[in-house]
């Protein structure tokens, strides 16, 4: 890798204490929100939110949101976005259901593991699938994200209509409900969480770990130099966009395991959420800088925010009106430390 391209994934951290890069963070001032906001619903409602039922359905409700944003996150700290990851969970989800129903000869709810195990393929399939659409578009005909995104999140939504009619698949394996929706191991933690906690530290592991995780940051900070380093550029984009879409065709399948149906209305707005907690979360949409445990931060601030308001009889309105606010100042931070470390 190139000095140009080493000396921009850095910003200088060499150059400072740990203290002063934890402070200069992103990640460490949203972590104090998120904090801050658990503490204020726990003196306001201690019987109510500070409980383990409550932690637990916060856990729950999140997953397929932290599953998506996992691959959102490599998406922006390329410099990219992905709009259609929501309508692309709900493709995923349907083409699982389809197969499922195809393979129980239109009822799938008796159906064993052996149709499960081929709905999770279809659907992993049906996701990885449009992620190699969006990222041939991007990468290799060079078409804008956000044109290319915008274009597939309709699409993938109208071929989800279109598979079933406009109306969602409900026959669903009871086992799959039962066992990955509901079910729990290891004294009560939820099953679905702790799938969602492997692909999360699965993904922290390549984005921080490997050669893939550094090409990244590295493409994400000076792409031209990236190139003249000998980093595949190109390829690695569509890698990116491929992984995006595997991990959407998973969460699709988690959400029709939990919700015991495809929930089309539920998860039009999940693309704009999974944008909403990567940034929030401190990856910078200008690329080339964040993290999975930043990621994992941002996911919580919203839910933590709707549990809280909802337990202390608050209108949800006010919810977007904080969440939107902590979204423009994490935008802010960013810009303003950009600006500090350029003009050093």
């Amino acid at each position: 890798m190139s000095t140009a391209v080493q000396t921009e994934v850095s910003g200088g951290i060499g150059k400072r204490s740990l203290g002063q890069r934890l402070i200069g963070t992103n990640t460490f001032w949203i972590a104090l929100v998120l904090l801050a906001l658990i503490a204020v619903f726990t003196v306001l409602a201690p019987n109510e939110f500070a409980t383990v039922f409550t932690f637990q359905t916060l856990l729950i409700e999140t997953s397929v949101l932290l599953v998506l944003s996992v691959g959102m996150t490599f998406v922006i700290i390329t410099s990219g976005i992905d709009l259609s990851v929501g309508s692309v969970l709900i493709f995923a989800g349907m083409v699982c259901g389809k197969t499922m129903e195809a393979l129980s000869g239109g009822n799938a709810s008796a159906a064993g593991w052996g149709v499960i195990t081929v709905g999770l393929v279809a659907a992993v399939l049906a996701g990885t699938a449009w992620g190699l659409i969006n990222g041939f578009l991007i990468a290799v005909a060079k078409i804008p994200p956000l044109i290319v995104t915008l274009g597939s999140m309709g699409a993938a939504l109208g071929a989800a209509y279109l598979l079933n009619g406009g109306s969602d698949v409900r026959s669903v394996p009871t086992t799959l409900n039962r066992t990955l929706g509901y079910g729990t191991s290891f004294g009560g933690v939820p099953n679905l969480v702790l799938v969602a906690a492997v692909i999360t530290l699965i993904g922290a592991w390549l984005l921080h770990t490997t050669r893939f995780g550094r090409y990244t940051y590295a493409v994400g900070s000076n792409a031209e130099a990236a190139r003249r380093a000998g980093i595949g550029v190109t390829a690695h984009l569509l890698k990116v966009y491929l992984l995006t879409g595997f991990l959407a065709g998973v969460a699709g399948f988690l959400s029709l395991a939990y919700y015991a149906s495809t929930t089309i209305t539920a998860h039009t707005n999940d693309n704009l959420n999974a944008i909403a907690a990567t940034v929030m979360g401190g990856t910078s949409l200008f690329g080339g800088v964040g993290s999975v445990l930043g990621t994992v931060i941002g996911v919580f601030i919203p839910a933590v925010l709707k549990k809280g308001f909802n337990i202390t009889h608050v209108q949800d309105f006010w919810q977007m009106i904080a969440v939107g606010a902590v979204l423009v100042a994490a935008v802010w931070f960013d810009q303003r430390r950009r600006r500090a470390r350029n003009s050093r």
